[in-house]
């Protein structure tokens, strides 16, 4: 367990509600190290869709922190997740990013681990060798709606709540018959929160973000960020109006607010988020009946955010890599069947989150280098505006004070 100075605390005690956070937070080794070890190796990540691994020995790595992690696809058609570390010397199992195959063997001594953990095969042990004491150490895994998520803790957090909303949100969306039709990785240069904060408002987005305005809306009141909690008649009429037709859209919050689940109206009629507004996927990977249903948002912290359109669904992974860098994952999902060329043209697809992501990038390297400079002070938010920023940092604030309060109890017994 990691030790912590006792001026963490006092940061913590003097934030000021409403007001960004002091710039330790987005700086200091020291609090970027108690964030991983007490949100992102406590809390439930995201970490790839169902169907980025369609067959038995279909595997995907991921990295976060000092943890490696190897997802695999069961024979039994399970999805699991394993420490990517041989239980011989520790060597990794699973070098490529993603891959297939019948077994995992390690490439170090070749010991041989069936596709639920179990070891088959460890050459010259002894008579004496048990290899069932030998087998792969799991990580917590759930499946929920063809999204997989893992908790890389001793014991895993309650999920019952958000897996009945997100069966419920996600129905109408086929995402376990769905394929990736395109993936892109960017590091930005910018602590993760700064990347979660952007991304939990638009106040921010007529200045930045000329390609995604033609469809998604810019009020706060709209996408159930307003601070006041006031929700615009639009988004009650879309609301209304979608759950006519069986499909979950109301806005839901957790209690902790961890997680939400919101339909949103797009810009008038539009379907999708194209440069002409009109759907990108001929064939959609989901059951709603008219095109123009908007977009629902989801959001799981610490690692992703949603949008589910009626055509197609782009998923968001966010990983930290150090105090000032962070991983973006974004990955297209549309129907398995769909063809490029005649379901969808890639570039109309991808081309307006691709512009938007790197508008993003350049939004959060400059908050962070003016976050860096000596002048920085905290400001205030935009109650009208950054409401969604507000609940992320006090969402932020009490998760790690609740954590820290419980390892210091911990360690004090």
């Amino acid at each position: 367990m990691l030790s912590f100075p006792h001026s963490i605390q006092d940061i913590l005690a003097r934030h000021v509600p409403g007001y960004s956070m002091e710039q330790s937070f987005y700086t200091s080794r020291s609090v970027f190290d108690l964030d991983l070890e007490h949100i992102h190796y406590k809390e439930w990540l995201f970490a790839i869709p169902s169907c980025e691994v369609p067959r038995a020995g279909d595997y995907v790595t991921y990295e976060v922190g000092s943890y490696a992690v190897v997802i695999v696809r069961g024979n039994d058609g399970v999805i699991r997740a394993f420490h990517n570390s041989c239980r011989h010397r520790g060597s990794i199992l699973c070098k490529a990013k993603k891959g297939r195959n019948p077994k995992l063997v390690c490439p170090y001594h070749q010991w041989t681990y069936d596709l639920d953990g179990t070891l088959l095969w460890a050459r010259e042990m002894g008579p004496d060798f048990d290899a069932g004491k030998f087998g792969l150490m799991p990580v917590h895994c759930r499946t929920i709606h063809g999204l997989v998520y893992i908790c890389l803790a001793d014991r895993a957090p309650d999920l019952t709540e958000f897996e009945t909303m997100a069966r419920q949100y996600l129905a109408p969306h086929d995402l376990e018959n769905s394929k990736v039709a395109f993936e892109s990785t960017i590091v930005e240069n910018g602590n993760w929160k700064l990347v979660w904060e952007n991304n939990r408002e638009c106040y921010h987005c007529g200045g930045n973000h000329p390609s995604l305005c033609r469809s998604f809306p810019e009020d706060a009141r709209k996408i159930g960020n307003s601070g006041d909690g006031e929700l615009a008649s639009e988004l009650d009429d879309h609301v209304t109006r979608c759950e006519a037709v069986g499909v979950p859209s109301a806005f839901k919050e957790a209690d902790g607010g961890e997680w939400r689940f919101v339909r949103v109206p797009l810009v008038g009629a539009a379907e999708s988020y194209t440069l002409d507004t009109k759907a990108a996927v001929a064939r959609p990977n989901s059951s709603i009946p008219f095109k123009n249903a908007g977009s629902l948002l989801k959001y799981l912290y610490p690692t992703t955010w949603n949008h589910f359109l009626a055509d197609h669904a782009i998923v968001f992974r966010v990983t930290p890599i150090s105090p000032t860098q962070t991983e973006i994952c974004t990955k297209w999902l549309v129907h398995k069947d769909a063809e490029e060329g005649r379901d969808y043209d890639l570039k109309r697809l991808t081309e307006v989150w691709l512009a938007t992501n790197a508008e993003d990038q350049e939004v959060v390297e400059n908050n962070q280098r003016g976050i860096l400079t000596p002048a920085y002070q905290v400001g205030p938010y935009s109650v009208a505006q950054e409401g969604g920023v507000i609940q992320f940092v006090d969402w932020y604030l009490k998760t790690l004070t609740d954590k820290l309060g419980a390892a210091e109890q911990i360690a004090a017994e």
